[in-house]
């Protein structure tokens, strides 16, 4: 069997898992794996403005700003019957970005390649197991089976957590939301860059313009509340979109037309009883999964990366502790992030009976 040797073993090749390798490639033999040899199209694509001073600490920034993402001046929501518009004229780092989500993905690992990382694509983890020297992980590739054995191991394999449960973490979710999204074209030009937030009996919408007049059209709900014809009716979820008030006028006056199909993925928030131990850290979703109200699941992928590749560098060093400081600093983005997803959610008093807005009234009084 190949026995690949590594100081780090990185898993999930996505902003988070490529953050954390780019930054350990140069210092440490990194070896990055990730189960699609190419990234798939995915919902979330805004980058807050403080997003600049990561990605300049880390000697991205003018690389990105070429890339053609479009500026993303702020949000504009429908939410308790009010309109309501939040800006970022006044933000001292400018304008955040709506990202073409496949392009910044792929230029993320490109870039954790071209700075020393070793790129196993294609692969997935079948076991691990600790031992003397580091952590053995056995991995299927379109090759065969290998195995590569690395003192510290990051998850970066989203909300599975795969590695990080494997390592005896426990993971918790916190409600049952998911999206339902699809991606369509505005016929007419748009150069306002605001994302729309609507509040609807049963969750909440999203759009968000994209580069190349592309438009992102999403209904964030619970799993048991989707009406079971949205994914069979390639029409249901545009047809939805526009009997609202807020966004009937806004995709009417981008001449939107979808293009796509709607496909749902998962959206709640979760975390780990612990998002790093002795030899291992969990990054991105796998630590800690946003719902997408947040609007902070991109920059959490490119923070967490950065600090876990900061506390395997130390740790790599001899500071056996450094896992204690990251799990301190997890916890503290948790902590502001609940206060904050209930501060946003209380604001919506409509539908006091409705499940979706109940369950989450219950949540903020348990």
């Amino acid at each position: 069997m190949t026995v690949l040797q590594a100081d780090v073993l990185v898993v999930g090749a996505g902003p988070a898992g490529a953050t954390a390798a780019l930054n350990l490639a140069g210092r440490h033999r990194v070896l990055l794996v990730d189960r699609l040899a190419a990234p798939l199209p995915r919902i979330g694509e805004s980058l807050p403005p403080a997003a600049a001073r990561l990605l300049r600490d880390m000697g991205l920034l003018e690389p990105f700003l070429h890339q053609g993402h479009a500026p993303y001046h702020g949000n504009r929501a429908w939410w308790n019957g009010a309109q309501t518009e939040h800006h970022f004229l006044s933000d001292p780092d400018g304008h955040g970005w709506h990202l073409a989500r496949g392009t910044f993905d792929l230029w993320l690992r490109e870039e954790a390649r071209q700075r020393g990382a070793a790129l196993l694509a294609s692969a997935s983890v079948a076991a691990m197991t600790a031992g003397d020297d580091g952590w053995r992980v056995r991995l299927n590739t379109q090759g065969g089976t290998c195995e590569a054995i690395a003192r510290i191991v990051i998850d970066a394999t989203g909300r599975n957590a795969q590695l990080a449960r494997k390592a005896g973490a426990r993971r918790q979710r916190s409600d049952r939301l998911i999206s339902v999204w699809q991606y369509g074209r505005d016929l007419a030009p748009s150069q306002r860059g605001f994302s729309h937030i609507e509040a609807c009996e049963h969750g909440w919408w999203y759009s968000a313009p994209l580069p190349g007049q592309r438009r992102v059209l999403a209904l964030h709900t619970d799993a048991d509340l989707l009406p079971r014809a949205a994914l069979r009716d390639t029409g249901w979820l545009e047809t939805a979109a526009r009997r609202l008030p807020g966004l009937q006028a806004l995709l009417a006056q981008q001449d939107y037309a979808s293009d796509t199909r709607a496909m749902a993925t998962p959206a709640h928030s979760a975390s780990l009883d612990a998002g790093a131990g002795p030899g291992w850290f969990a990054v991105g979703d796998a630590a800690l999964s946003f719902d997408p109200l947040s609007s902070q699941g991109i920059f959490n992928a490119l923070y967490t990366g950065l600090a876990a590749a900061e506390a395997a560098d130390r740790t790599l060093h001899g500071d056996a502790g450094a896992f204690h400081h990251y799990n301190g600093e997890l916890a503290a983005i948790g902590a502001a992030y609940r206060r904050h997803l209930a501060f946003c959610y209380g604001q919506e008093t409509r539908w006091p009976s409705a499940p979706f807005w109940n369950r989450r009234r219950q949540a903020r009084t348990a």
